[in-house]
């Protein structure tokens, strides 16, 4: 055998070793050993969750070039985390194969990797010696921890030289900055001593607003809704609530409000808007479950900016209990205008019209109504609407076959204090209205008031078990039972009330005849404890009253119900599965199964 020939068998055995050792790599997945003796349990907890070579592992990843990327990389990523947790003279070594990850050329070819070893002797934890920062606006708070003695952090000197121009922004300094700072260490001392001098700047008052966009929303309806106060003074609230104006309109997928860069004639500084439109239209559906009530299916149709001014067109459809093992069916069909920004900028003028039939147990009903009106957005959290409204019904019930004319006007208050509105662990929500209103027909006057308070706190730290609490209240001052559409009287029963009774199981019997009551207590309580991240179990009691006077001391039944029930988070809300059964009460029997999207309140 010639040389060359054996040189070129040799070459084809190795390429194939190689080979077969690249197929084979994941079974020879690299070792990462951590050394750090000296830091704690969430130090090098924090470490590992920090390092680019701690995550390749854990993608198996082993290829050589992109692991030493890793360790290099980690240089600079931990000596940060090291800074974050105040520790300002550590000591760090990566090795890659046993040799000082910075001594090896990034050009260099790594075949294979067998160990990543990461030695970190995070040094003592520094403390503030000077802590200052100037000059200050009036009422700037600081961080607490940002004073001598205190634990040092790069963490919190970028939080106190956060609050400092914030705190010149908000006095109208729109350009205020960090404009020197001195930071150094005193290793003798375990000290870190830093000095920030901000440069405020001149204070300013908004400009003109320059919008960029290319919406099918006319420009100056945009200019209308963001409602920028120009020749105020500026303030970075306001300009958020631009922001939230122009979302809350529905109509664009994206807002941006940015400062111009430089400010203008007499201290002003224009504001440059670019907004996105949304998918102009939508529609949805939704399905609920009751064992003995039926299936109900509900879905509308949305149109974003149907007359090009952001203004919003719904119509929504519903059909309620079929099969249902008592009563018939109910649908409704109603169809929702709104515009955004009308009279003022934080409130919507709103017109709606619907039809409905109602075939309940104790009532047949068919009624046409609309109202219009408007709605101010008082606050992110706070809300209110007043309306005008007309509904004609005509009813075959207990007390006969009759016809109701009402005239009304509905006022409604809104707060929601809850964390999060689709699984909230803290906070509370109230829904009040009250509506007085004329009669006509068989229709006496009356006031119609109802309310829903609801309330949620966590227990733990990482908030597992929430316990939930609601008050449902409602009376009709004025008019007698007979001289009250059947669709306002209160009735309880059902998922809306007291699950583990039937719907609209309970009323009042007066004089023989049945019917809804003039008054309504609700009481709800829930102990929802998350299992994994996804399902969480429900233990849940509900009562219902209802009374045949409005002032709730006459005579009235109360009933309840308990059971349990799954929750699956599916991020936009949970799927809800609930088992109810009576408690107290003779309006029912046996478990009522309850299926739906979101949380009962």
């Amino acid at each position: 055998m010639t040389l060359s020939a054996l040189r070129l068998k040799i070459s084809f055995f190795s390429n194939l070793l190689l080979g077969l050792l690249a197929m084979a790599s994941p079974l020879f997945a690299f070792e990462v050993v951590l050394d750090a003796p000296k830091a704690d349990e969430e130090l090098r907890d924090r470490i590992k969750a920090s390092s680019l070579v701690y995550a390749a592992k854990a993608e198996e990843t082993n290829d050589g070039q992109d692991i030493l990327a890793a360790a290099q990389s980690d240089y600079k990523r931990l000596v940060s985390l090291l800074y974050q947790q105040g520790y300002f003279g550590p000591d760090l070594d990566i090795y890659v194969n046993g040799q000082e990850a910075t001594s090896i050329s990034p050009f260099a070819q790594i075949a294979n990797v067998q160990q990543v070893r990461i030695s970190v002797d995070p040094g003592p934890r520094f403390k503030f010696g000077k802590a200052q920062i100037e000059p200050l606006a009036p009422e700037t708070e600081l961080p607490e921890e940002f004073a001598t003695g205190q634990q040092a952090s790069l963490g919190v000197i970028q939080n106190a030289a956060k609050a400092g121009v914030d705190g010149w922004r908000s006095n109208g300094n729109a350009k205020a900055s960090v404009a020197n700072q001195n930071i150094s260490a005193n290793h003798a001392k375990d000290e870190l001593n830093v000095d920030l001098k901000l440069a405020p700047g001149p204070k300013v008052t908004y400009g003109k607003l320059n919008v960029q966009s290319t919406s099918k929303v006319r420009e100056e309806r945009i200019r209308e809704i963001a409602d920028l106060p120009s020749g105020e003074t500026f303030d970075p609230q306001k300009s958020a609530e631009v922001v939230k104006r122009l979302r809350r309109a529905g109509s664009f997928r994206a807002v941006d409000l940015s400062e111009d860069e430089a400010v203008g004639p007499g201290e002003t500084l224009d504001m440059n808007l670019v907004v996105v439109d949304d998918l102009p239209r939508r529609f949805g559906f939704g399905a609920e479950l009751e064992s003995r009530d039926g299936v109900s299916l509900s879905a509308f149709w949305l149109h974003r900016n149907i007359l090009g001014g952001a203004e919003r067109l719904r119509f929504d459809a519903s059909i309620d209990n079929i099969g249902a093992q008592s009563g018939g069916t109910d649908w409704s069909l109603g169809a929702l205008y709104t515009r955004p920004a009308t009279l003022r900028s934080d409130t919507d003028f709103q017109l709606s019209f619907e039809v409905k039939q109602e075939d309940e147990d104790l009532y047949f009903l068919r009624q046409v109504g609309t109202q219009f009106g408007f709605k101010r957005y008082i606050s992110d959290r706070f809300e209110a609407s007043m309306e005008l409204a007309f509904r004609a019904s005509e009813v075959d019930d207990n007390f006969g076959s009759r016809n109701f004319f009402v005239y009304g006007i509905p006022m409604r208050i809104l707060w929601d204090q809850r964390d999060v509105v689709t699984d909230p662990t803290s906070g509370y929500f109230l829904e009040a209205g009250v509506m007085p209103y004329l009669g006509q027909g068989d229709a006496d006057n009356g006031i119609f008031i109802q309310s829903d308070l609801r309330a949620y706190q966590g227990i733990g730290a990482s908030n597992n078990v929430v316990m939930a609490g609601r008050l449902q209240l409602g009376s009709i001052i004025g008019p007698s039972l007979a001289g009250t559409p059947p669709d306002f009287l209160f009735y309880t029963g059902g998922g809306g009330t007291v699950r583990g009774q039937p719907y609209q199981s309970n009323f009042v019997t007066v004089n023989g005849i049945d019917s809804g009551g003039l008054s309504f207590v609700g009481l709800s309580g829930e102990m929802r404890v998350r299992v994994t991240e996804q399902i969480s179990t429900v233990a849940f009691y509900d009562a219902g009253f209802v009374g045949e006077t409005a002032d709730f001391t006459g005579d009235g039944n109360w009933h309840s119900g308990a059971g349990l029930g799954l929750r699956y988070n599916t991020g936009f809300g949970p799927l809800r599965v609930d088992l109810g059964t009576p408690v107290s009460g003779s309006t029912g029997n046996g478990v009522q199964l309850y299926i739906g999207i979101g949380h009962t309140f």
